[in-house]
Formats: structure tokens, sequence, C-alpha cells
């Protein structure tokens, strides 16, 4: 893939991965490793977090399309190679939590909003929003 053209966007917009029948398969173990790097590198680099998990949930029986959509990912890696996070030595291991909760946020559907993030040693290491 060194020499693969870079894409603009980590997932074609709309996209919809779903299992099909009479899809040509590929092999099981070249697209679980690959998935399973880009969960890993999803721990530093959150505007990929939300494919990654698409394309992870097609692990037992993965299509072309899938394979594809995966690819994808790593040629927008190519392209974005200065984003994501990094880890610093920052000379201390304190612990800070930080949290927020909406209740009934939006007028349209009346849902809740709540997130947390988390911050050791001066490097954030996990973070979630949920409706």
């Amino acid at each position: 893939m060194i020499d693969c053209k870079p894409a603009e966007t980590p997932m074609i917009p709309n996209q919809k991965l779903y299992m099909k029948d009479d899809v040509e398969l590929v092999d099981k173990g070249q697209y679980q490793r690959i998935v399973g790097k880009l969960i890993y590198l999803a721990h530093t680099r959150p505007d990929i977090a939300h494919v990654v998990d698409v394309v992870s949930q097609f692990m037992h029986q993965p299509h072309v399309h899938h394979l594809k959509a995966a690819m994808r990912i790593i040629r927008y890696l190519k392209k974005t190679p200065g984003h994501g996070f990094v880890f610093r030595k920052n000379g201390h291991l304190k612990t800070k939590i930080y949290t927020d909760a909406i209740r009934s946020g939006e007028k349209g559907d009346r849902k809740s909003t709540s997130g947390f993030f988390s911050i050791f040693g001066g490097n954030l290491v996990a973070w979630r929003s949920k409706k």
C-alpha cells in the first residue's frame, strides 16, 4: 500500500456496509489482521474510530466490499500522517476525569446526551459520548 493513492475521507460518504448473499468472501485471517491493527491505531486516531468500528462488525465473514472499506481507511491514513494524539512524558501521573450531561437536550428527539474524557499523566487516554 506504499504506492497507493491517498483517500480524502476514511469512508465513502453515506456508504452502508452490510452482509450480502452470493458475494465473494476474502481471506478471513488477513481481514482480521488488518482490522485488528486499525482498532489498535484508533486509540490515538479518533478520526477513524467510527469507521473502524463499522468494518470490525464483519470480522467473522468478510466480503470484498468490507475489505475495500478497510483498505480505504489505510489510504486515508496515508493522506493524514500528522493527525492523532501524541503521548508525552509530563513528569507526573495525575489523573483527571471530566464529565458532562444534558438532559432532554435536542428539541427534535428529547434524548439526553452524556460524555466523559480522562487524562492520565497529562495525556488523553479515554473518551466517550452517548446519546
